[in-house]
């Protein structure tokens, strides 16, 4: 299982009507029958694996390989299975801008059909959001979440922040199955073709850091606003990736006694507290680092990754077999869903073509 992050090129505008109302109707039938016949935790693995959710985005007829298509495939999955989730024990939260927010209000809504607490998957929810923007702080806002659920309480998470810059989205998957740690190497693995400098406190490098800031968090507001004072008035060669410029101390005094009088147990802990975000993250990261000594990981960890592999041998061998039953899948479910001729035919040739690009 290889899930991670896509970079893509940033695109604008929205998917014309009659385009949409055919992928929710397509995705509809094809999750369907992927429901009946591979079961709920497959439908979340596959969605979990860029490269495969790249190819249903082909296959619904958006552009393969743009920003677009990780917002508008996700609202046609669920626009499609609406009315549909008692049903297939399968449930769809989020989405884009204001409708990201909205997402523990409907996974409570979901609460009387589901077998787990709901209160255990929106607080999954939360934290893969708030690890993709505050703990790898790689310039990318996260602006789009959609959390992905079955009855059993098994989820998958497919985000997407945007970098104004570059003029680049990097997607973000998440799985439930096999998740050992929120704050430690969630990723299983990462897809994209750009690298660069970041903070990555999910690194597994990054454990001492961690445990530094988690016990910083717990130290008096007027030391950690001391400590940050001080190092604004000293000077560091330019090479340093954690800029001092956007952090002002005095706006981070009340989220410091807020810390402090919580007084996490750990890291997880911390980031998971209303109000700590991205620059109460780099302020007790500079303290951890520039005072104490402890350095944090600056590994990207976006690799070049292909679909299923790369034919030479980088970064891992091609696996012809799961190659070759992801186009399958994706093939029968288009010819056996209940859309004309023509549908299918147009989606099988897309599918082709992306098969044929990769």
């Amino acid at each position: 299982m290889r899930t991670g992050i896509v970079n893509l090129p940033l695109h604008y505008g929205k998917a014309p009507p009659w385009l949409f109302k055919r992928m929710v109707a397509l995705s509809r039938e094809i999750i369907t029958l992927m429901v009946v016949e591979l079961g709920r935790k497959a439908v979340l693995e596959k969605l979990s694996q860029p490269g495969w959710f790249q190819a249903l985005g082909c296959v619904l007829g958006f552009d393969w390989h743009s920003s677009g298509i990780t917002t508008t495939v996700c609202g046609a999955l669920k626009e499609g299975i609406k009315g549909l989730e008692k049903e297939l024990g399968l449930f769809i939260a989020g989405g884009k801008g204001k409708a990201s927010r909205k997402t523990p209000q409907e996974i409570e809504r979901a609460g009387a059909f589901i077998s787990v607490n709901p209160e255990d998957l929106i607080y999954a929810s939360r934290m893969s959001a708030k690890v993709d923007s505050s703990c790898l702080q790689d310039g990318y806002q996260v602006y789009h979440h959609t959390f992905f659920f079955t009855r059993e309480g098994t989820w998958a998470v497919i985000q997407q922040g945007m970098n104004h810059e570059t003029r680049y989205a990097r997607r973000y998957h998440w799985l439930s199955e096999g998740l050992k740690d929120f704050v430690c190497e969630p990723h299983q693995a990462i897809c994209t073709e750009k690298k660069g400098k970041v903070l990555n406190l999910v690194a597994a490098e990054s454990e001492s850091v961690r445990k530094v800031n988690a016990s910083l968090a717990s130290e008096y507001p007027e030391k950690l606003i001391g400590q940050l004072k001080h190092l604004q008035t000293l000077h560091f060669p330019s090479r340093h990736h954690i800029d001092l410029k956007d952090i002002n101390p005095d706006r981070l005094y009340s989220i410091f006694c807020h810390t402090y009088e919580s007084q996490p147990e750990d890291f997880e802990s911390l980031i998971g507290m209303p109000g700590v975000g991205p620059k109460t993250i780099r302020a007790l990261t500079l303290i951890s680092e520039l005072i104490y000594g402890v350095a944090p990981s600056y590994r990207d960890p976006a690799r070049f990754s292909f679909a299923h592999g790369g034919k030479d041998g980088h970064p891992y061998r091609v696996d012809r077999v799961t190659y070759d039953r992801s186009i399958d899948i994706l093939r029968q479910a288009v010819l056996k869903a209940r859309i004309g001729q023509k549908e299918k035919t147009e989606a099988i040739k897309r599918l082709n073509s992306f098969v044929s690009e990769c």
